[in-house]
């Protein structure tokens, strides 16, 4: 099994010709994830690597039936992309595009919750299931296999870049990931540490899940939240970036939209405090999750 990502994933690609569109396609095409169509308005009729390009989403489902869309537009047209997805009846919808504007991100997000629509991101690197050789967004490159290998370990990172990371480390410590995600890293994003612990938590073929953090949001209090109240129970393996932050102005943004310590909320000591509390383990450095994976999965 895996979490909202596997071999029956129909995907289709909103704004397919752009330039890091078509070489993602190409990337995911030759792990094996099958894409049905790509999207761009004025285009259709073309290709790109095989995939047949439509003007409008509503005529690429009509022909493939797809269930998940995987956006790159540029961040004034989001909006529209995503809410042409949810009109759609489109299950998941990962969003790759960075800086989506937040006053267009708090309504998409609000009108998918409605619909009941899975969002992952904005500025989301994508997510993967090694186990059926799928894919969405650049998580992997051309060179998967690096850093993910099938398993039985959950990934979820805030950071793009620490989700192949943090998965190459599960596999250097003799596992492999059932699913990886990029939550994204702008200010407001679709689903949080939470919600995919629920999904994991469900997931009968996820033995234990570890999360990559950073300064901001309150994600990681939810998530200690969740441990205590018995809502997961699985072994949690948290790493918390960012310590040196609280020493920093408050307001700073540190990298990502997101990460930014505000109001007394955000910390990275608060967040460690929470899940050490809760029974997660935290690791004091991140080197230290491959002998703390083998010590307690073992």
């Amino acid at each position: 099994m895996s979490i909202l990502l596997d071999k029956n994933s129909r995907i289709v690609i909103q704004g397919i010709t752009g330039r890091e569109a078509a070489m993602v396609t190409k990337h995911s095409l030759d792990y094996g994830t099958t894409i049905l169509a790509g999207v761009t308005p004025g285009k259709s009729g073309q290709d790109v690597h095989g995939v047949p390009v439509y003007d409008t989403l509503k005529k690429a489902i009509q022909i493939h039936e797809v269930n998940t869309s995987v956006v790159y537009v540029p961040p004034a047209f989001v909006y529209d992309a995503v809410l042409e997805a949810i009109a759609a009846n489109i299950e998941l919808i990962l969003i790759a595009t960075e800086n989506v504007p937040q006053l267009d991100a708090l309504k998409f997000l609000a009108r998918a919750k409605q619909a009941g629509v899975c969002v992952i991101g904005p500025n989301s690197v994508g997510m993967i299931t090694p186990k059926d050789r799928v894919k969405v967004g650049a998580i992997g490159g051309d060179n998967v296999e690096r850093c993910f290998a099938p398993g039985r370990v959950g990934v979820i990172s805030r950071s793009g870049g620490m989700t192949a990371e943090t998965s190459w480390m599960v596999k250097r410590a003799g596992y492999g990931v059932s699913t990886s995600v990029s939550i994204g890293g702008d200010g407001l994003i679709g689903s949080s540490i939470k919600d995919l612990l629920q999904l994991f938590e469900q997931d009968s073929e996820t033995d234990a899940v570890v999360t990559f953090s950073e300064p901001g949001t309150h994600f990681e209090e939810e998530a200690a939240e969740m441990l205590l109240a018995g809502e997961f129970t699985k072994p949690l393996f948290s790493f918390i970036a960012g310590r040196f932050t609280e020493s920093l102005p408050e307001g700073t943004v540190f990298g990502h939209a997101g990460a930014m310590i505000s109001g007394g909320t955000g910390k990275p000591s608060q967040k460690i405090f929470k899940l050490q509390a809760a029974g997660a383990h935290v690791l004091e450095r991140f080197d230290d999750l491959i002998p703390l994976l083998k010590q307690k999965l073992d």
